[in-house]
């Protein structure tokens, strides 16, 4: 094992981490302005739900099947779904969320390009996170065709012990020597991406997430004030 091998899947993630949590932290504190997610769909709303609908639906399921798939524990699947049930699910699932993604993500990048009040408005970093993101979904629907010829589930334990090592503090990427290219290139920009993320639009997700909680808030009680006022 290289040293760069060591450094990507080692030391890199928790540079990526780092400035993840930290930069996301800074900008929220000192410039919450920025903090929005620049929709341009008041410009023009045609075609917009489609690719937005697609692209949103389609990427929120990959990043909750992502997080579900690479940090649970085998020990606590293995008696109800074996590893190779579980990888063929993923490939079916993922190839299908990915697909939805993938045209909803170029739908929105042709718009973004070909429109010229939107172009004109656009910022360079949001032409760059969208090549990006598109660049990581092309990589991950290679990758199908790689995991489909080890259906015996291999390749998901490989990654998920990586991915929970790291998440423990305790990493090893010896297990990620010998995967094929797509899956090292994949990682290693999908990292990327969080280490860009405090910097580009794409920290609107936090307040997305944080939506959620919206939901479950207690109800407000609001008791209006009777002022005697003299007659």
């Amino acid at each position: 094992m290289n040293a760069l091998h060591n450094f990507l899947f080692v030391v890199y993630p928790y540079i990526c981490l780092a400035v993840f949590l930290m930069g996301s932290l800074a900008r929220f504190d000192r410039d919450q302005y920025t903090w929005k997610s620049d929709s341009s769909q008041m410009l023009r709303g045609r075609g917009m739900k489609w690719a937005s609908n697609l692209f949103h639906a389609g990427i929120l399921f990959l990043m909750v099947g992502h997080t579900v798939g690479m940090l649970t524990p085998h020990a606590l699947y293995e008696h109800f779904i074996s590893a190779s049930t579980k990888q063929m699910l993923a490939i079916v699932a993922g190839g299908v969320a990915g697909t939805f993604c993938f045209i909803g993500l170029s739908m929105l990048i042709w718009r973004r390009m070909t429109d010229p009040r939107i172009r004109l408005t656009s910022h360079r970093t949001d032409l760059a996170i969208l090549w990006i993101l598109w660049a990581q979904l092309s990589l991950g629907l290679i990758t199908l065709p790689f995991s489909l010829s080890h259906a015996d589930g291999s390749v998901m334990l490989v990654l998920s012990d990586w991915a929970q090592r790291i998440v423990s503090f305790n990493p090893d990427a010896s297990g990620l020597v010998h995967l094929a290219w797509p899956y090292k290139v994949h990682m290693v920009l999908g990292m990327t991406i969080f280490l860009l993320f405090p910097f580009s639009r794409l920290v609107h997700v936090w307040s997305g997430l944080a939506s959620v909680f919206y939901v479950f808030r207690p109800y407000q009680v609001v008791r209006s004030r009777r002022l005697n006022l003299p007659k």
